[in-house]
Order: structure tokens, then C-alpha cells, then sequence
């Protein structure tokens, strides 16, 4: 009899072979679904360390230091790179100050012409029309032209003795010698032109898609009621473009607050330094002056300015909608 309780207990006491197996595999289950998210995540998650978090922390360490490629040691300086930016009697004060005008020139000149000209572009496009297809086409051309071709392309066009463009307005009777690229404010027009014509369609394109997710029975809604066509547009779309006008003019505050390209090849910082922005001195200073450490702390300096923009920004449209 105790022999036989004794396998009894025995048996009550270790689970069945197949029960273990089944909650092997539960266990298992449950991590790999728990790790399934980070599998596909792995990959941003690489890119990103690799070219974004890693370049972030490295300019943070570069700037607390004198960083000159040429020289064999790099000592330490703490926040000298920084104070020299704020101090007036520093070297670089006058110049790096001097570049943050020519941005902030650049970037209040260009962003509401970016922002208003492609919607009107859109509000047209989104219309039924013959060649409908054609001239969003054309319109949006542009903008996959690199940098580089459009620079060159316009500061040949703008040159104030053999470019076409004062050709063309001696023609018709208008001032054949017009210094774009030379003199302001012929320079920043210049510069502003060139930058609307080039990235319209982009931001055109934007509203486009926005416009068609907005319900055409609000638009007939607001006919039935005897609304006018502006009313619609300010009752109806404006406010359907809501989050489209969030980032489209989040993402141009940035862009043009980072332009070099068309000012390095269009206007080449001319007249004297007017127009060289930011990213021009930051890179003059870091490449061609060798002085990483102190380029570093601009770049640090100006990505939190741009920051406060964006947070700005952002808050803005969340009172609107609140």
C-alpha cells in the first residue's frame, strides 16, 4: 500500500511530459512576440544610432574642444567655443551674428512666398481641367534638380551683362542691367526667386494630397448654405489643411534656415558677407579655417534655435485648434 501512495504522489507531483512541452512553447511564444516589434525596429533603430545619434554626440564632444585637423593635440576648452559666440569682443562674433541675419533674412523672405504660393498652386491643380496631369507635372519638375544644377543654371541666367534674364527685360523696355547677384536687394530677390521657383511643387504637391482628403460634401454643405468661395475656403479648407499647413511650414522654416547651395553659387555671400547664412560659415569655419571645435558649437548653437522655432510652431497650431 505505501508503495502504491508513493507512485501516486509521484505521479501528482511532476506534470505530464506534454504539458511541460506545451508551456515551453507558451514561454517561448510570448518572447519572441515580445521581441517582434524590436526585430523590425532594428534596422531604423541601427541607421539612425549609426547617422543620427552617433553624429549628435560626437559634435557635442567636438565642441568643448580646440578640434584644428592640422594639429596633432585637441585640449579641452569646456564652453570657450560657446562664449565666444555671445562674446563681443571675440573674433567670430561679428561674422558668425552677421550669418544668422543673412538666414533669418533669407528665411522670413522665402517661408510665407513657400507657403502661399503652392497652395494657391494646389487650389488650381486640384481642379478638373484638360492637361490636369501635365502641368502638375511641369510644376513639380523643379524640385528634382539637384542644388548644384540649379545654382549654376541661374547664376548664369542673372548675370548682369551676359545673362538672359536682363536680356529679356531690355526687350520690353525695362532696365537691361540689373546687378542680381551683386547688390542688394537684387541679391536676396534673387535669391528668394530662385528658391520659391524651385521647391513650389514640393510643398504644392503637400496641399494637393491634403485637398483631396478633405470630404467634397462639406464644400456642397457650404453651397446649400450660401456660402462664397472665400468663405468655403476659410470655413471648409483652411481648416481641413490644418495638420498638412503644420508641416508644411515646419518643414520650410527648417529648410530655408538651412539653405547654402543657392547662395554659395547664385550670389556667392555677395555683396561682401551679406548673404553667407549659417550653414555657409559653419562650414567655411570647420573646413576651411580648421576649426571644428568651434564650428561644432555653432551647429549645436543654431539646431536649438531652429528648435525653439519648431516647438513654436507647433504650439501655435495647437491654440488655433484648441
Amino acid at each position: 500500500m505505501a508503495d502504491v501512495i508513493e507512485v501516486g504522489a509521484a505521479r501528482g507531483d511532476a506534470p505530464p511530459p506534454a504539458a511541460n512541452a506545451a508551456r515551453r512553447r507558451g514561454a517561448s511564444a510570448r518572447r519572441t512576440g515580445r521581441a517582434t516589434p524590436y526585430l523590425f525596429l532594428a534596422p531604423y533603430l541601427v541607421l539612425f544610432g549609426v547617422f543620427g545619434l552617433l553624429p549628435i554626440i560626437l559634435g557635442l564632444w567636438l565642441s568643448v574642444h580646440q578640434w584644428d585637423f592640422q594639429l596633432p593635440n585637441r585640449p579641452f576648452v569646456g564652453l570657450d567655443n560657446y562664449k565666444q559666440l555671445f562674446s563681443s569682443d571675440s573674433a567670430v562674433y561679428g561674422d558668425w551674428w552677421q550669418s544668422v541675419r543673412a538666414t533669418a533674412i533669407f528665411t522670413v523672405l522665402s517661408v510665407p512666398l513657400l507657403v502661399v504660393v503652392p497652395l494657391g498652386l494646389a487650389l488650381l491643380l486640384n481642379r478638373s481641367f484638360p492637361g490636369r496631369t501635365f502641368f502638375r507635372a511641369v510644376y513639380f519638375a523643379p524640385y528634382v534638380l539637384g542644388v548644384a544644377v540649379i545654382g549654376l543654371l541661374w547664376r548664369f541666367l542673372l548675370d548682369a551683362n551676359l545673362g538672359l534674364v536682363n536680356r529679356l527685360l531690355g526687350v520690353v523696355g525695362l532696365p537691361s542691367d540689373t546687378p542680381w547677384v551683386t547688390n542688394m536687394p537684387w541679391a536676396w530677390i534673387s535669391l528668394v526667386g530662385v528658391t520659391v521657383w524651385w521647391t513650389s511643387g514640393f510643398n504644392a504637391v503637400i496641399y494637393l494630397a491634403g485637398l483631396q482628403d478633405i470630404s467634397p460634401e462639406l464644400y456642397e454643405a457650404a453651397r446649400m448654405d450660401g456660402a462664397s468661395a472665400w468663405q468655403r475656403f476659410r470655413n471648409v479648407t483652411l481648416p481641413g489643411l490644418r495638420p498638412v499647413l503644420l508641416f508644411v511650414i515646419t518643414t520650410t522654416v527648417l529648410a530655408s534656415a538651412n539653405m547654402f547651395g543657392q547662395s554659395f553659387l547664385i550670389t556667392q555671400g555677395t555683396p561682401g558677407t551679406e548673404t553667407r547664412t549659417v550653414v555657409w560659415f559653419i562650414v567655411e569655419e570647420g573646413l576651411r579655417n580648421n576649426n571644428a571645435g568651434r564650428a561644432a558649437a555653432m551647429s549645436i548653437v543654431f539646431a536649438l534655435l531652429l528648435a525653439v522655432v519648431s516647438i513654436a510652431n507647433f504650439r501655435l497650431f495647437r491654440y488655433k485648434e484648441d
